[in-house]
């Protein structure tokens, strides 16, 4: 259902006076903010991708499915404000049918801590948006994504990139649960009372507290992220869940060496485990030594890695973008955290955008286009497309 026949008009709080009821901002362009790209194909290529559109349930592991304004420099003004903007007009031009859409807090989080009141505050603010129209489905049941696909709508399944908010009381994964939060991460790269954030250079993994949490989240039915913890709290997580995690989205340590990306033995262990690996294509990511400039090419070159070393069953795609200035976010993201940007021995040069994949519409249709150009079979597309996705949401979801 990839392909629709309109664009979705709505915009985020149409309801609402936005002279009187809220602070409004100038928005980027709900499509591409550079110039787009698209793989160049053969004719029966290009009915190849608009079929599989139409027919092949499409699943983003992990996305930001929101609008950052014009002018990145409010980004901290616009997400302080409360009221993030839901992309409509973008998805309608994606072939996504399921976005994992993972919350703003993070970015709230860079100059405050994951306070539960702004988790809560934002997941009602979300939610009461998503109420106001019908394109944009909230789904929390298998059953849901495939009700929205057959009806011709985009399934929204809530998440959060970590639990640091839950602080040291269990149920508040039940109250996230009850929410309608259907995927949690450990940390948020910094550590909590869960376990070791990726960039500590102490790891201490999964703590006592960590444990139980991974115990609740099984019997609830929460999935587990683990695409920002450390490497030993992701190798505890695993072996301690009962139930497949997921690491969302991610790279290959092998294609580049950095701490946000997973080495060769946890994504191993990973789909040992039966859980699903999303390939990440943030801007400046997924770079590789044969694509040291971040484009469609090096993300796919990530993905074809990990597909080789764990089976083309635990592998899918987690885009991680936004419709707006990437770079420039990343870049006002690094002052705050006092990030170090450099890195000794690495093969990083920065792009102004990452050509094809540069946000969820984009990838959407590049990714198929790249899979079709490249002569994979229709079962193994359905596979990394959302069939993976599906059958471990079927033993996590319950």
């Amino acid at each position: 259902m990839g392909i629709r026949s309109k664009k979705n008009e709505y915009r985020s709080f149409n309801y609402l006076d936005k002279k009187k009821d809220f602070k409004n901002f100038d928005l980027s362009p709900e499509y591409n903010s550079f110039k787009s790209f698209l793989i160049p194909l053969t004719m029966e290529e290009e009915e190849e991708v608009k079929d599989i559109a139409r027919k092949m349930l499409m699943i983003s592991l992990h996305d930001h499915a929101v609008v950052l304004p014009k002018s990145i420099r409010k980004l901290f003004y616009y997400t302080r404000e409360g009221r993030i903007f839901t992309a409509y007009s973008g998805l309608s031009e994606s072939y996504w049918d399921v976005i994992f859409d993972a919350f703003m807090a993070s970015m709230s989080a860079i100059r405050h801590s994951w306070r539960w009141s702004d988790i809560i505050n934002e997941i009602g603010m979300r939610f009461c948006d998503l109420a106001h129209q019908d394109f944009v489905i909230r789904c929390e049941k298998i059953k849901d994504i495939f009700m929205a696909f057959k009806n011709g709508k985009i399934s929204f399944i809530p998440t959060l990139e970590s639990s640091t908010m839950i602080e040291n009381e269990l149920d508040r994964i039940d109250i996230l649960y009850g929410l309608g939060i259907r995927m949690m991460g450990i940390t948020y790269s910094e550590s909590n009372s869960l376990g070791t954030g990726l960039r500590e250079d102490k790891d201490g993994g999964l703590t006592y507290f960590g444990y139980k949490a991974v115990e609740r989240m099984n019997k609830l039915g929460m999935a587990i992220d683990c695409a920002h913890a450390s490497d030993q709290t992701t190798i505890d997580v695993i072996k301690a869940s009962k139930e497949p995690i997921f690491i969302s989205h991610i790279g290959a340590k092998g294609l580049r060496n950095i701490r946000r990306f997973k080495p060769d033995d946890i994504l191993k262990l990973c789909a040992n485990n039966g859980g699903i690996i999303g390939i990440e294509a943030a801007t400046n990511t997924t770079i590789t030594n044969n694509n040291p400039v971040h484009n469609i090419e090096s993300f796919m070159e990530h993905f074809e890695y990990i597909k080789d070393l764990v089976g083309i069953d635990h592998v899918a795609f987690g885009p991680d973008t936004f419709f707006g200035d990437q770079v420039g976010m990343q870049h006002i993201v690094r002052a705050s955290r006092k990030d170090n940007v450099s890195i000794k021995n690495d093969i990083y040069k920065e792009a102004k955008y990452a050509e094809g994949i540069e946000n969820t519409a984009e990838a959407s249709k590049n990714i198929v286009r790249w899979l079709v150009k490249h002569k994979y079979s229709r079962e193994n597309i359905k596979k990394v497309l959302s069939g993976n996705i599906i059958r471990v949401l079927k033993e996590v979801w319950f």
